[in-house]
């Protein structure tokens, strides 16, 4: 399963445009894209989700579509940004820092997933391993977009080229997702014309692939226990049974006991008790000691004699 988790898109998208950029990842082999929403400060104190209903075609297959909004990070001073009211109307965030403080705090601090990257504009700050580093450590990951690339000119290209080149030497190539911020199906490209694009810069074929498949789909995994499961940790798929009711199904099965492992037990389950007992095993299914099974056998057999002179 591939990901994409940056498919650009904005109110003015048309749905036309839209619906092509999804059938077009589609046929590329990503099974799960999102749409992101670059926000503007200040946040509204009650934002809504400005996406439009999931589209639809009958004639191309589409990917599983989810929401993602990404908002610049200038002053770390500044409140959290109402990330607690965006986290229940986005499925994911991501933060864009601009300065070296906004950066460091993005990396130690701030709860988010993604930190997405503008690797065309110059930074004026360098891509230090103890932050990046820290980051990768408390599940944090960068994102670095292709598209970036082919949309910029040729002094853009170059500062991209140095700021992938640092970061992949910062990270050592881990945590690192490779997502598009295609704005058209133009802008998106094949898993492997991409990995291979990003092994000429340092990062390898195999780091690439996880970048497309692992790595994100953690980062989609662990939002969604987030917003679904019980405080965050565990999210319930299945209940349990009452066992009140499995004792009056017993009760109520006309002599046969109904077992854990799906079957009924009969009268002749006695003398599988008593293999049991005979192989060194307890009901229970524990083993028991060599010593104790012979106590079990001569136990076995001195009953056997004793109910032979009897009769």
């Amino acid at each position: 399963m591939l990901y994409d988790l940056n498919i650009a898109w904005s109110p003015s998208t048309p749905p036309d445009k839209l619906l092509q950029t999804l059938a077009a990842a589609s046929s590329l082999g990503y099974s799960t894209v999102a749409l992101n929403h670059h926000l503007e400060l200040p946040v509204q104190t009650t934002p809504t989700s400005p996406f439009p209903p999931a589209p639809s075609s009958s004639s191309a297959k589409l990917p599983n579509v989810l929401h993602r909004a990404t908002f610049p990070l200038a002053d770390p001073s500044a409140p959290n940004y109402r990330m607690a009211a965006l986290a229940a109307v986005y499925d994911m965030l991501a933060v864009r820092p601009t300065t070296a403080e906004a950066f460091q705090n993005a990396c130690l601090t701030l709860d988010v997933p993604l930190i997405s990257l503008d690797l065309t504009q110059h930074f004026h700050f360098h891509f230090r391993p103890k932050p990046c580093m820290a980051a990768v450590a408390r599940g944090v990951r960068f994102e670095v977009c292709y598209a970036q690339l082919l949309n910029a000119d040729a002094r853009g290209r170059a500062v991209f080229i140095g700021n992938v080149t640092s970061l992949f030497r910062a990270t050592r190539g881990r945590g690192i997702i490779v997502s598009s911020e295609a704005r058209s199906a133009l802008g998106l490209r094949g898993p492997a014309d991409v990995v291979n694009l990003l092994g000429v810069w340092g990062l390898p074929n195999d780091k690439g692939m996880e970048g497309l498949r692992s790595l994100p789909r953690s980062v989609v995994v662990n939002e969604g226990v987030k917003r679904n499961g019980f405080r965050g940790i565990v999210d319930i798929v299945q209940t349990a049974e009452d066992p009140t009711t499995t004792t009056k199904g017993r009760e109520g099965s006309g002599g046969q006991d109904t077992c854990t492992d799906g079957g009924t037990s009969t009268p002749g389950g006695n003398k599988q008790k008593n293999q049991k007992r005979k192989t060194g095993q307890q009901e229970d299914g524990q083993q028991i000691s060599k010593r104790q099974a012979k106590k079990v056998r001569l136990a076995n057999r001195a009953a056997a004699a004793s109910a032979d002179k009897s009769s």
